[in-house]
């Protein structure tokens, strides 16, 4: 669909960048650049696929080229649309812990899309874990995505599309992102100066997730892996009561969120000089506190959620190797000590216990007291694991 009478093809340069967020992308690639080629941009997409295989990176550069379209300066319109200051684009991200809330939809997006583009023929909304959205979120943007203005683009992005409303599904345009190939995510962090057993073992844990397995690759993904390593050491003892293993799990991700809280109030403070002083400035300061918070809550909910994952990927490597398959390990780099762990142990307990811990991801979900939950499922695996 053509969002304007008056559009015009894109400039090949300006596709130039799609192209390149999207080379290992065939299918995204291919209908993308094909709308920009013949102005046959959709009003709404669903760009879908695991983390960090460049999804952001594509809706950014497709958000450029649209942008163009009406520009009086086409470049600059272009390169600030990639920088994020365009007046035209809009990019929205979840403020709750694990929620889209109304409020981060109904101004910046159903009303926003009501208005006509500040410089251009198109606006541009792009919203981020689209997934998130409660059905009541979702259900208040039906309207917006069924009836857009002509000139209004739409981008959602998900990497679980299993968790969205097939009614807003239905009204997308979905294009696939697949899966980055583990040897791919392995090389680029190789050439990163990633000792080249850890990227081939931390391709292999992220499990086509580009963004968790540059992660594990770094200092903190050593800690992670540590955290993990004694959650299930401690309970392979029976000592998770005396040792407290999920302690550093949850001190690591409140620091985390703590982090992220202060770097956005640090930036609350720069952007606030620019309202005037008084009921509008104590409006923005409160929102602007508020939404840091829930972002520190995000934070810290997500850290401990990789945590916990990459523990129930060692168990099913300590599985691996129990079955005398330890050439099918995914931390390969600590082959040695999980062959030697495993060694005699009966492999049930072990996939057992990892589906414990995958319980106690989608329970931390709920909103539940986080180190209550960590110390529940800690005593478990002690049941599960101590003595096999």
């Amino acid at each position: 669909m053509s969002a304007s009478s008056t559009a015009a093809t894109t400039d090949e340069k300006f596709i130039a960048p799609l192209l390149a967020a999207t080379e290992r992308h065939p299918q995204a690639r291919v209908s993308l650049s094909a709308a920009l080629a013949n102005d046959t941009a959709s009003h709404a997409y669903l760009f879908h696929g695991p983390g960090g295989v460049g999804k952001a990176d594509a809706a950014r550069a497709f958000a450029a080229a649209l942008l163009t379209d009406g520009a009086v300066d086409g470049q600059s319109a272009f390169d600030r649309t990639l920088r994020g200051s365009h007046p035209d684009l809009t990019w929205v991200k979840p403020s709750g812990a694990h929620d889209m809330r109304i409020d981060d939809v109904a101004e910046p997006i159903i009303r926003g899309a009501t208005r006509t583009p500040m410089e251009g023929n198109r606006r541009v909304f792009v919203v981020e874990r689209a997934e998130t959205m409660s059905d009541a979120v979702a259900n208040s943007m039906l309207k917006t995505l069924e009836e857009p203005a002509s000139y209004a683009h739409f981008i959602l992005l998900t990497s679980s599309i299993g968790q969205m409303l097939p009614t807003v599904i239905s009204r997308c345009q979905a294009v696939r992102f697949d899966a980055i190939p583990a040897q791919a995510i392995a090389d680029q962090l190789v050439a990163d100066g990633v000792d080249q057993m850890r990227a081939i073992s931390s391709a292999a844990l992220a499990a086509g997730d580009g963004q968790l397995a540059r992660e594990l690759a770094s200092e903190d993904g050593d800690a992670m892996r540590s955290e993990a390593g004694r959650i299930v050491g401690c309970a392979l003892r029976g000592v998770s009561g005396r040792e407290r293993p999920w302690e550093s799990v949850l001190t690591r991700a409140v620091s985390a969120g703590e982090a992220a809280e202060a770097a956005e109030l640090a930036d609350l403070e720069t952007r606030i000089e620019a309202f005037p002083k008084g009921r509008e400035r104590s409006t923005a300061q409160k929102e602007g506190e508020q939404s840091a918070h829930r972002s520190a809550r995000r934070v810290r909910s997500d850290s401990l959620d990789r945590s916990l994952r990459i523990a129930a990927l060692l168990l099913r490597d300590l599985a691996t190797a129990a079955s005398g398959n330890g050439d099918l390990l995914l931390a390969r780099d600590r082959a040695e000590t999980i062959v030697k762990t495993a060694a005699d142990r009966p492999i049930a307990p072990f996939l057992t216990a990892a589906a414990e811990i995958d319980e106690t991801r989608r329970t931390l979900k709920r909103n539940v007291a986080e180190e209550l939950t960590l110390q529940a499922m800690s005593f478990r695996l002690d049941r599960i694991l101590a003595g096999v």
